[in-house]
């Protein structure tokens, strides 16, 4: 009995197809009601359990680190690195990307944050004993003014994914191109490290936001490099020097340890050493100092906050899906199954509106934990929930112990984890080589990040990456491509006749008979001694009148194509005027490219029919080429004997892009050898100009250079007008 998708057709029945569609729309909503009844509880659990704790550690951690992108307190790190895997454990289509923080959205959150909420907005003055004013900030109200905007952010972030999963968006990833992705991350790694170094030298500095505001930070931390607390810097530099080594050694390594080491602990580490020697009171190191312990009620976001913000959370909201999408892809490749681009855009959207609620800032996915979660045997998301219940532990009864930890070695901890987004630069040799204008976007998009901010830097890579391509999909100049999308056979070929005189503007069999009619008359004129050709041109007699503008009255001659014509050896630029009334059509092209991408076959009326255009075209100049067709059309042109010692098959190309460069390549090549040629044809011409006629040398002088300009004139005339320019 016949049955599709699961359902017998002949007991179909409408209820039973009300069911099946509700079923299935449950499933596509909801991805954890079709994995989860196929779990291996035996085969993946053990594995699911050892790296969720794994991936739990790290991300308690990475949590606390990527809050002082965001400019909150580090204890709200840790709800967003918790409550966002709630929700994508039912919603997402990923089995292995572990939810929660990354440093570039972080910090595109953290540029909203600070920009809304300045510390000159929460400036205090207060009197001392001695009568002097001093100026103070209120932290607290600064910090919870700042935690309200990142929830904010994050909800509305969440509110657009929505939007944009609902609408079926999930394509517009495509627009973001490797080499436009590369170019930003590097950026933001950049700015990123520029964030965390006042940190880790624990130097005060503005908050700047916007156009240069990097460089800004940067001539501000040394002007102030004086002030530096060396316990700080110590305690920087060895986190990033240890850190680096043994994320090294895991990568070099990786096939002999079986779970990599999850540097990241170091932080505990740290804390003890920072709580022993009670750093704080004597040397005035910058440490945690507060996370808040247990969760906090929800906070509805501030409506009236999104008008400032919606822009800046649209490319937010872009660039974490795109991140998301991009690590998950790589995995759901490696072990066989399918990412729904939509459904991620829903997933996430629901997750960042769920956590904005609670106070996180916006989740996407990180690479290097993922990358834990993954290598330490997780098979499902099973492994993400209980890396949460890892979080809520330290969120419950942990987070006190985590106190007296150094603010350097957290920005430390940042710093280390972007070394493969720093390692990206050397794409740009590679891109460089493979394709100038992928190499043109990466730098581009680079600087412009770095310049503009990273919500107007990806713009501006974006809209340039479009422009590339909008420049190199517009014909070159002097080039007509024709696509014909169907067969080609006896009954449709006058069709292709047509097209073709309608894509390149002219009749290449009049223009030939144009021509040698002008050549006849012009041949005429010659012997009568009103006109003189030479190799270079044809230049009139001076002091004799031109009686060579005859009307065009002679009727156009048809000529045989296979009938060889008597060449005249006279040399004329058809793109100029003519010294005879010959109305010559004029033919803006050198080249022709058709593409047989579409074409399927040919027949024996077709190969002559083509064959008889290409002869059309190269006798008046222009090289047919062919391109982006099938074996088997090739084979078809060799069995009717479509080549001989003109047509060759190197007028044949894999693609449309293939045969441009071709072409390109020629004209620059012929420009050169014009070039080459040009000195030695003036020099001969002053040689000849003053001894064939006996003058003085005076005479023979002027003589010379009035025909060494002459001709000259005329070639270079040829060349601004030559069909390979």
């Amino acid at each position: 009995m016949a049955r599709r998708s699961g359902i017998d057709l002949a007991d179909l029945t409408w209820d039973s197809l009300y069911k099946w569609s509700l079923k299935y729309v449950a499933v596509s909503f909801i991805p954890i009601l079709e994995w989860l009844p196929n779990y291996r509880v035996k085969e993946w659990l053990i594995s699911d359990i050892i790296s969720g704790i794994s991936t739990g550690l790290v991300a308690t951690l990475q949590g606390l680190a990527y809050a002082l992108l965001v400019a909150v307190p580090v204890g709200y790190g840790l709800y967003s690195a918790f409550f966002p895997i709630l929700t994508y454990f039912f919603l997402g289509t990923s089995r292995h990307i572990s939810v929660g923080p990354f440093p570039v959205v972080s910090l595109m959150v953290g540029s909203v944050v600070l920009s809304m909420a300045p510390d000159e907005n929460f400036l205090l003055v207060s009197s001392n004993t001695t009568g002097l004013n001093k100026t103070l900030i209120d932290t607290e109200s600064r910090d919870a003014q700042r935690v309200l905007i990142a929830s904010t952010v994050t909800f509305l972030v969440g509110i657009i994914q929505l939007v944009l999963g609902a609408l079926q968006i999930g394509f517009i990833v495509r627009y973001l191109a490797d080499p436009l992705v590369g170019g930003f991350t590097t950026a933001a790694a950049f700015q990123v490290f520029v964030s965390q170094l006042k940190i880790v030298l624990n130097v005060s500095t503005k908050n700047y936001n916007g156009i240069l505001s990097i460089i800004y930070t940067l001539i501000e931390i040394f002007e102030r490099i004086g002030t530096t607390n060396i316990a700080d810097l110590v305690a920087g530099l060895l986190t990033i020097v240890v850190c680096m080594a043994v994320k090294e050694i895991n990568d070099r390594f990786k096939h002999k340890i079986p779970i990599p080491i999850p540097i990241e602990v170091i932080v505990v580490i740290a804390t003890g050493i920072s709580y022993g020697a009670d750093l704080e009171k004597k040397y005035n190191a910058g440490i945690v100092k507060n996370i808040p312990r247990g969760f906090l009620p929800p906070v509805p976001p501030v409506v009236s906050m999104f008008s400032q913000m919606a822009a800046a959370a649209f490319s937010i909201a872009v660039v974490a899906y795109a991140i998301a999408v991009s690590v998950g892809k790589v995995y759901a490749t490696k072990y066989d199954y399918a990412i729904d681009g939509n459904q991620e855009f829903i997933a996430f959207g629901i997750s960042n509106v769920f956590s904005g609620a609670f106070s996180c800032f916006v989740a996407t996915t990180a690479l290097s934990r993922t990358a834990v979660q993954e290598s330490t045997g997780g098979k499902t998301q099973v492994a993400g929930l209980i890396s949460a219940g890892i979080v809520m532990i330290a969120i419950v009864a942990l987070g006190k112990l985590l106190e007296p930890l150094q603010k350097s070695v957290l920005a430390a901890v940042v710093i280390a984890n972007l070394k493969g987004m720093f390692m990206q630069v050397c794409d740009v040799p590679r891109l460089w080589r493979q394709n100038k204008v992928d190499a043109m976007i990466w730098v581009f998009t680079c600087v412009a990040s770095i310049i503009l901010g990273l919500d107007l830097g990806l713009l501006a890579g974006l809209v340039f990456g479009l422009l590339t391509v909008v420049v190199r999909v517009v014909e070159p100049q002097g080039v007509k491509i024709l696509q014909f999308s169907s067969p080609i056979f006896y009954a449709n070929i006058d069709g292709l006749k047509s097209s073709l005189k309608s894509t390149v503007g002219f009749d290449a069999v009049r223009v030939y008979n144009k021509r040698l009619k002008a050549l006849r008359k012009i041949q005429k004129l010659i012997k009568k001694g009103k006109l003189k050709a030479t190799k270079n041109g044809i230049i009139s007699d001076s002091g004799v009148a031109n009686e060579a503008f005859e009307p065009d009255e002679d009727p156009e001659e048809s000529e045989d194509l296979e009938i060889p014509t008597r060449e005249i050896e006279i040399q004329v630029d058809w793109n100029s005027e003519l010294p005879v009334k010959v109305n010559v059509p004029k033919v803006p092209i050198h080249s022709l490219i058709f593409d047989f991408g579409a074409v399927s076959f040919l027949d024996v009326v077709a190969v002559r029919s083509i064959r008889t255009i290409v002869k059309e075209f190269e006798r008046i100049d222009v090289r047919v080429y062919f391109a982006s067709h099938q074996d088997s059309i090739v084979t078809k042109l060799e069995q009717c004997a479509f080549f001989d010692d003109n047509i060759r098959k190197d007028i044949f190309f894999l693609t449309v892009h293939d045969a441009v460069l071709h072409i390109k390549s020629q004209i620059i090549h012929s420009s050169a050898v014009s070039n080459l040629l040009l000195l030695p044809l003036l020099v001969s011409s002053l040689g000849r100009a003053g001894d064939s006629r006996g003058m003085s040398p005076a005479s023979g002088q002027s003589r010379r250079l009035e025909t060494a300009l002459e001709t000259s004139r005329g070639w270079s005339r040829g060349l601004e007008t030559s069909p390979w320019r």
